[in-house]
């Protein structure tokens, strides 16, 4: 190979070499704005998953506070008044999602079940939940429910009790007597259990529930506050 030929070659290798750097460069940058943008995605996901979730208005009981007197629509259609309840028995008022669904199911059943062994403790038990009279009703007729449930449609016993609710409008669809029906509601709330005893006050407070053993759960801490101290 002659000189002229060697002084061609070299332009050709250092271009080719410019192109490689280039390249690399160039993947560095779009894998750093792939990382930003997957993280802002997974950023952006757990906003859009938690910006419904709310306790505005909210207050937080803590044991030993009195319960503040609240009413509510039953699954009657009639006025539900906690003054004409609590002092009365032992009132254990518990937060549901939903009406015919499976944890709530299993969790109101267990009630039903355990209604002897509560009547006998002195306790009266009311479910609350988003759903409205007429869901609350198919609730009741599909799994022979013996305690009331109370409408919450709006959220306002769950903000009283300071319970998180999710305002996301919901339809489900059940086989109810053979029927299809459609439930739906505008809100959830978190499963929580209050008991309130004769003197009005907030005895007992669980926010970890877990839905089939919650009426265990419930029988067990009454017995325990009613061991003498």
């Amino acid at each position: 190979m002659n000189k002229r030929n060697l002084i061609a070659v070299r332009p050709s290798r250092t271009i080719e070499m410019l192109y490689v750097w280039s390249c690399c460069v160039l993947l560095t940058h779009c894998g750093s704005w792939l990382s930003t943008c997957t993280a802002n995605d997974s950023t952006s996901n757990q906003i859009k998953n938690t910006k419904n979730i709310t306790t505005e208005g909210a207050q937080q009981l803590s044991l030993g506070d009195i319960v503040p007197a609240f009413e509510v629509v039953d699954d009657t259609g009639s006025v539900w008044k906690s003054i004409d309840h609590v002092g009365k028995k032992i009132v254990v008022v518990y937060f549901y999602p939903a009406d015919l669904t499976g944890g709530c199911t299993k969790q109101a059943c267990a009630f039903r079940d355990d209604s002897s062994k509560l009547s006998e403790l002195g306790v009266e038990v009311v479910g609350v939940s988003g759903d409205s009279v007429a869901n609350h009703q198919l609730f009741k007729k599909a799994h022979q429910l013996n305690f009331t449930l109370l409408a919450d449609t709006e959220g306002k016993v769950a903000e009283l009790f300071g319970v998180p609710i999710t305002r996301e409008p919901k339809t489900i669809k059940v086989a109810v007597d053979g029927k299809e029906e459609s439930l739906s509601r505008n809100l959830s709330a978190k499963r929580w259990t209050f008991i309130i005893g004769t003197d009005g006050k907030l005895l007992s407070k669980n926010t970890s529930v877990v839905a089939a053993d919650d009426s265990r759960a419930t029988i067990e801490a009454v017995q325990a506050l009613k061991k003498p101290k």
